[in-house]
């Protein structure tokens, strides 16, 4: 029997401070997330961030969370209860840090009978942090706990041209009405080592800021290679909206430590559109999330707007994610049918 198992990033149970650090705890020390020794990673992590970061990230969270709870487990529920009305095959939902846990989801669709999963990683760019480390937990829980079970993942879907239509159109409905000047594309930031290490070649990719090339030049390291897939949403969306490349930009946000992570970065970007490019109207578009989430409510919507109009911007509008957006949920169902028929026992 089939089923299907989505997975979301996750969030804490709360916003008091001890589950925010239980939840930071899990999430920073993955080895995908800090890539470090485990012993530098529990110095950092454990003998830094913990001891400062949960108190200011509860009141982060408090800012953006709603009477159901948090924004990104509401809203991946909403999503995975109108996938199953498409669907005959089990859908079950995960969290890659916090609850309900990607063990769990896999002992839900193991109780209803179901022995070939197909694994939905709910990012639309490949990255060790993100879509990788779902993968390599996914597969350990199996081996040690679901051994009959076999598990087939959706690959990055960045450049599928139905996803790139139902985003494209969820872009353009929202920004219908209103007027703007320019549109950025901010996506989650990886550190640039990460870029490398990703790379299968050892040889093709180079992060740097400003070098572009190795992002417009065909490899196989792309299927990989994170960098290159945010700027290719930006361009698929482009092309499918008819965008004017001038008016475009992407940025990279969320970073953390002083090592180099991938720029330009989305905090100076809008203030530099205002200040530096003259800017009025500023328009946000947060591509690597399917879920609308801390970071796309709090760090865009309410710091970047903040820091926009203080630097003489007028208008701001974040778009809100592909969230549980009907097209969206057609766009999954069709690879859950496809999912379906194939090989089928």
């Amino acid at each position: 029997m089939k089923g299907v198992l989505l997975v979301n990033l996750g969030s804490p149970e709360s916003t008091n401070p001890k589950d925010v650090k239980k939840y930071l705890d899990e999430f920073l020390m993955d080895e995908r997330v800090i890539d470090v020794p485990f012993w530098l990673r529990a110095f950092i992590v454990r003998g830094i961030i913990l001891n400062t970061r949960p108190k200011k990230s509860a009141e982060a969270y408090q800012k953006i969370w709603w009477k159901e709870g948090s924004p990104l487990i509401v809203l991946s529920e909403r999503l995975q209860n109108k996938v199953q009305a498409k669907t005959e095959l089990p859908v079950a939902l995960a969290m890659r840090y916090g609850n309900p846990s990607i063990k769990n989801g896999l002992q839900e669709l193991h109780d209803k009978g179901v022995t070939d999963v197909l694994l939905v990683p709910l990012y639309p760019q490949f990255a060790m942090a993100t879509t990788e480390t779902i993968l390599v937990l996914a597969e350990e829980l199996r081996k040690e706990f679901f051994p009959n079970m076999k598990i087939t993942d959706v690959p990055a879907f960045y450049n599928k041209p139905e996803y790139i239509k139902a985003l494209s159109n969820s872009i353009k409905d929202y920004l219908a009405d209103k007027d703007y000047d320019h549109i950025l594309f901010s996506y989650h930031g990886v550190p640039e080592r990460h870029i490398r290490k990703s790379d299968i070649t050892k040889s093709h990719c180079n992060p740097e800021a400003g070098n572009l090339s190795c992002c417009n030049t065909p490899s196989e390291a792309h299927k990989y290679c994170y960098r290159h897939q945010c700027y290719q949403t930006t361009k698929n969306v482009i092309s499918e909206l008819g965008l004017d490349e001038n008016k475009v930009s992407t940025s990279f946000q969320s970073r953390l430590g002083v090592d180099p992570w991938l720029q330009p970065y989305t905090d100076r970007t809008i203030v530099n559109k205002a200040e530096k490019d003259g800017i009025k109207k500023l328009a946000i578009v947060t591509p690597a999330f399917v879920s609308d989430c801390l970071e796309t409510l709090e760090e865009i919507a309410m710091e970047g707007k903040h820091d926009f109009l203080e630097a003489g911007g007028e208008e701001f509008y974040t778009v809100p994610c592909i969230n549980d957006n009907d097209e969206w949920v057609d766009v999954l169902a069709g690879w859950i049918d496809e999912f379906s028929v194939s090989s089928k026992q």
